[in-house]
């Protein structure tokens, strides 16, 4: 007995301490499924009873309105954070599919453009992030499609990036040129970001183009492709219009047990408690 209470006690001081492992979902080239995979990615994480943050870093704010938060609910965000008027904790809401939310509307690109001008500018979320030390087991971060200041935040503040990947040729091109990002970021500011995983979305395995592309992507990044792929699911389109995850929109959907796939894979990579 005693010996069960001292290991819950040195697990709540690690808790304590830990801000939780922050994830940045970022792909420069834009509809690849980033936002869809960081909603999902949030409600799966929390389906299997892990405290959830996602934070919303594209001004267009559709993860922010697939989670249910629409404009009207929408007080103080993200811009205000950073440009240190509150405390990111001002802005969190809790969603009804069970994680949080710090959400972000148009507001935003007022701090894309006001932070070239600032002091310490790559560091403005990782400060914010600071006050949540112990609040979170995941922080979800989704990124806008391309190479900004928002999307440098993102990068400085994660210890590692998840890439969403639509299967096709071009798509291979980008993720070349976001990896050089990654590397520089790494090699400057931020030296513990590293790639947490390659996902293959919107996957059409009865195409010889992705199944090529796929190929390709395990030849040459092994270690770094998730073994789940996401499907083209039309569950998974619908589920925003209604301001819900795809994972709990239709949970049987395929899409859904696909990102209920991929949560498990995170999950037993990190294996969180015991590495915090």
């Amino acid at each position: 007995m005693l010996k069960d209470t001292l290991s819950m006690w040195l697990m709540f001081q690690k808790r304590k301490q830990w801000m939780g492992k922050v994830i940045a979902i970022a792909n420069q080239k834009g509809g690849v499924g980033k936002t869809t995979t960081c909603v999902n990615l949030a409600a799966a994480l929390s389906h299997f009873h892990h405290r959830v943050l996602l934070v919303d870093l594209d001004p267009q704010g559709n993860a922010t309105v697939g989670c249910g938060i629409y404009p009207s609910q929408i007080g103080q965000t993200l811009n205000d954070v950073l440009l240190e008027e509150i405390n990111l904790l001002q802005v969190i809401q809790s969603v009804s599919s069970g994680f949080d939310v710090a959400p972000a509307n148009r507001d935003l690109t007022e701090a894309e453009s006001a932070l070239l001008q600032m002091p310490l500018r790559e560091h403005r979320l990782l400060k914010a992030l600071s006050h949540l030390k112990g609040s979170y087991d995941y922080i979800l971060i989704d990124c806008p499609p391309s190479l900004n200041m928002l999307t440098v935040n993102a990068l400085v503040a994660a210890e590692s990036v998840l890439i969403p990947l639509q299967c096709e040729y071009y798509a291979l091109e980008g993720l070349t040129g976001l990896l050089s990002t990654i590397e520089k970021i790494s090699a400057s500011v931020n030296t513990k970001l590293k790639v947490e995983g390659i996902l293959r979305t919107m996957f059409d395995g009865r195409t010889a183009l992705a199944q090529d592309v796929s190929t390709q992507l395990q030849e040459h990044f092994a270690n770094e492709v998730y073994e789940t792929y996401i499907p083209r699911n039309i569950r998974l389109a619908e589920a925003p219009s209604h301001g819900l995850p795809g994972v709990i929109y239709d949970k049987n959907s395929s899409g859904a047990q696909a990102y209920l796939m991929l949560a498990n894979e995170v999950i037993s990579k990190n294996k969180l408690f015991e590495s915090a």
